[in-house]
């Protein structure tokens, strides 16, 4: 079944795939973010399966491009929803830190940071939020980038750290992928 097979995508292989994306589809929920592939999976989803992911993202993009961590993040999401899965029950949150944090920063701040760049991943980023992923940046990482509430992109939020973040999130029911 089709919807089953997309779920298996292979998420280890994501760097490589995102350098060859010959079979790869648009996704349901963000067409222009995170293709998909299609698979032939020997796991099929459970009945009603729901998901809740926490993205621990600490690298940071090529100034202007987008984030592979952050296309990891619409593609868990494009390819659960074409696997059958609810949006609704696709929770996804994603924490930052370290050197990952100028890809949360408003386009004026990016660019001071950034050689003049422009922020590749900040599209996607609105986009996600629009779609119910949550955006933490972690604020140890914050206060010694000297990076304020006001420089973020807008939904974008701050937690106490990164560990808090990802410590309350695991009490909530939420798996870390490590990708």
């Amino acid at each position: 079944m089709l919807r089953a097979a997309l779920l298996t995508l292979v998420l280890l292989a994501a760097p490589a795939a995102a350098e060859n994306r010959t079979g790869f589809v648009a996704g349901p929920v963000l067409p222009d973010v995170g293709p998909i592939a299609p698979v032939d999976s020997d796991l099929p989803l459970p009945k009603g399966a729901k998901f809740k992911i926490a993205f621990d993202i600490s690298a940071k993009a090529t100034p202007g491009a987008l984030s592979r961590q952050i296309e990891t993040a619409a593609r868990t999401l494009n390819m659960h929803v074409a696997a059958g899965v609810p949006q609704k029950d696709m929770q996804i949150v994603a924490i930052f830190h370290g050197a990952g944090a100028v890809d949360l920063l408003k386009p004026d701040v990016y660019a001071v940071r950034n050689d003049g760049k422009a922020n590749g991943s900040m599209d996607a980023i609105a986009k996600l939020i629009g779609a119910g992923v949550e955006f933490y940046l972690c604020g140890q990482t914050a206060m010694g980038q000297n990076i304020s509430k006001a420089d973020l992109l807008p939904g974008v939020k701050m937690s106490l750290s990164a560990i808090t973040a990802h410590a309350v999130y695991q009490q909530r029911g939420y798996t870390l992928n490590p990708f």
